[in-house]
């Protein structure tokens, strides 16, 4: 994996924060079991991980 800065990492975890925030609020106006509500909710899954995984960086 590439280097990154720390400053850079804090700032991709703010944005990546503030995606799933959005995310999770446009969720709910979805079906549930439409592929649109299945596709966000994988992509919420996989910004978490994300999150995870550059905090862990951060440590």
């Amino acid at each position: 994996m590439d280097n990154f800065t720390s400053e850079e990492l804090k700032e991709a975890l703010r944005a990546l924060e503030s995606t799933i925030s959005k995310c999770e609020k446009a969720l709910p106006k979805l079906k549930e079991g439409t592929p649109q509500h299945t596709l966000l909710t994988r992509r919420i899954r996989a910004l978490q991980i994300s999150t995870v995984l550059i905090k862990r960086e951060l440590d």
